[in-house]
């Protein structure tokens, strides 16, 4: 069973004004898909063909890493971030909210904290709101990496690579993660999966 490009959870234009159709295009259609088609090239004709993205991406990290970790990664990480944005405005779920003032001092110091996470992740990569044991944090990974991969449970994120703001934001990754954090963050995917852990 190949690995596949996930449809997106919205039309291609639904996140508009805040991130373009053309930077879903490129980005969805042009930088996801080829980690998809990547991935595919890995596992053909191997034990690995059959199992599922997690399970692969997994094995390559416990194997050290390397070229099937990047492109299977990449592919769990676009997975979660198409999720963890949503063209309406949603709200964290009364058990998140609880979380968030307890675990971090409230949403005023957890958007302070997720800016930061994410304007100052070096190069390229993520940052992340996670479930670490019983508390929430935030923090953030280089390139493919993911805190799922660290043990820890993944509740939100946003992209940091270039390509994921560029034709919108040009160089301006903190409006960018400003406009991520006032117009996008799915709440209920979030709380979901802390509803889940």
């Amino acid at each position: 069973m190949a690995l596949t490009l996930m449809t997106l959870p919205y039309a291609q234009d639904a996140l508009e004004p805040h991130i373009s159709a053309e930077t879903l295009d490129y980005h969805h259609g042009k930088h996801h898909n080829t980690y998809v088609t990547q991935a595919n090239g890995f596992i053909d004709g191997t034990d690995m063909a059959d199992w599922d993205l997690e399970a692969i991406m997994k094995k390559a990290h416990a194997d050290g890493g390397g070229p099937l970790l990047n492109a299977s990664a990449q592919i769990w990480n676009h997975d979660f971030y198409w999720n963890s944005m949503s063209p309406e405005a949603t709200s964290p779920s009364s058990e998140l909210a609880a979380k968030i003032d307890a675990d971090l001092g409230g949403m005023d110091a957890f958007r302070e904290a997720f800016k930061k996470a994410a304007a100052t992740q070096f190069g390229s990569g993520w940052a992340w709101l996670v479930l670490d044991g019983d508390k929430l944090a935030v923090t953030n990974s280089p390139n493919a990496l993911n805190p799922l991969l660290d043990g820890k449970t993944p509740l939100l994120t946003i992209d940091v690579w270039e390509h994921a703001y560029y034709i919108d934001f040009r160089n301006r990754r903190p409006d960018y993660i400003d406009t991520f954090l006032d117009h996008l963050v799915n709440w209920d995917f979030a709380s979901q999966n802390l509803a889940n852990a």
